[in-house]
């Protein structure tokens, strides 16, 4: 299924060290029940909402009409206040959840993220607050996910074995740990930004999402 160009709404949303440069982005027959945030990579390596894997993230969300909401995390763009390494940053992502859900109305939330943001992602879907988890890149080398909760929701980890910043073999190690496991998907020959395969990444987030969006919470 692939959605139409959604309706977007720029926000400010209020954060716990200012405000919070947002996008709501609401495809048609938009889902009252589930919403989505999104999470960037690495503020101080050009991460911002704009990036190409986010919006794919994005685009997979809107795919199964749910509503997706990408921020700009402290110090970035709009966004005021300055970089935390990921723990001023999961707070920012909490605000923005719910925000996110007094909003639209939904009960349910989504947490979506690319490496710096799939940790962020984590840290928030391992606080209780999502029924549905998605990890991109998830970087494990650079913070140390085993000292937080293995999260209870359903979660999908996606990863290209070509990644020159997260080694594939590590993550795959560290889900192989885990009880529940996540599901794993790995993207032979597909880099850490995954160019020239987000249209493959797109289609196989969708695919699982759509289990999701089928399920009853």
């Amino acid at each position: 299924m692939t959605a139409a160009s959604p309706s977007v709404e720029k926000v400010a949303i209020d954060g716990p060290v200012g405000a919070i440069e947002a996008m709501i982005e609401r495809p048609n027959g938009a889902r009252s029940d589930i919403v989505a945030v999104c999470c960037h990579p690495h503020p101080l390596y050009g991460g911002t909402m704009q990036n190409k894997v986010v919006h794919t993230l994005a685009r997979a969300c809107q795919d199964q009409r749910v509503t997706s909401v990408r921020f700009n995390f402290r110090g970035v763009g709009a966004s005021q206040g300055t970089h935390d390494d990921g723990v001023g940053e999961s707070e920012d992502a909490a605000a923005v959840a719910d925000y996110a859900k007094r909003a639209t109305g939904a009960t349910r939330l989504w947490s979506l993220g690319f490496s710096f943001g799939g940790f962020v992602a984590y840290r928030l879907a391992t606080a209780g607050a999502a029924s549905a988890l998605v990890t991109v890149a998830p970087p494990v080398q650079r913070f140390d996910f085993t000292r937080l909760p293995v999260p209870a929701c359903p979660w999908l980890v996606a990863q290209g074995d070509a990644d020159d910043l997260v080694d594939h073999e590590r993550v795959l190690a560290w889900t192989r740990s885990l009880a529940p496991a996540p599901e794993v998907t790995i993207l032979p020959g597909a880099e850490h930004f995954f160019h020239g395969r987000l249209t493959e990444l797109r289609s196989i987030l969708g695919a699982w999402l759509a289990a999701r969006a089928a399920e009853k919470r």
